[in-house]
């Protein structure tokens, strides 16, 4: 990414998981300035968020199978530049390693050009079916992260 890390890198663990979404800004997700407004920008992460899921076989349709809420804890936000209507952009989701029962995403979004628009990063709690925070990741969750730990995620 270039920038500091929202995440402290874990010792001994897999590199980040990556993926980019290429999008143009449409016309309801700008102000009566043609800025996008500030509040799209958590579902541009959620776009990225969605197809690294389905790219690594932990979408929330697996979450929702599994009966296991996945809730957003922590979402950050940090703008360098406007997106304006009609720009096309990537947003790159970097997956982080976490031994917690937790979900660490960070971004980049970026105008074609390569010009940096924002960064962040979102935090998702693992919890079980009455709201309780795990104490470890589900079955379902463990076998992806040691499929990741193995090299075999690519």
């Amino acid at each position: 990414m270039g920038r500091k890390s929202f995440f402290p890198v874990v010792e001994g663990a897999p590199p980040p998981l990556r993926l980019c979404v290429r999008r143009r800004v449409r016309f309801d997700e700008v102000d009566s300035m043609r800025i996008v407004w500030h509040g799209r920008y958590a579902s541009y992460f959620e776009d990225g968020r969605v197809a690294l899921g389905h790219k690594y076989g932990i979408s929330y349709s697996d979450f929702i199978r599994e009966n296991i809420p996945v809730p957003i804890r922590r979402l950050q936000v940090e703008y360098l530049q406007p997106l304006l209507f009609e720009d096309e952009f990537e947003v790159e989701t970097i997956l982080h390693w976490s031994e917690a029962a937790r979900i660490n995403f960070e971004y980049a979004v970026r105008k074609l050009d390569g010009s940096l628009v924002c960064t962040g990063c979102t935090v998702q709690m693992i919890l079980d079916e009455t709201f309780e925070v795990l104490l470890a990741p589900p079955p379902f969750f463990q076998d992806f992260l040691e499929c990741w730990q193995r090299g075999e995620l690519s």
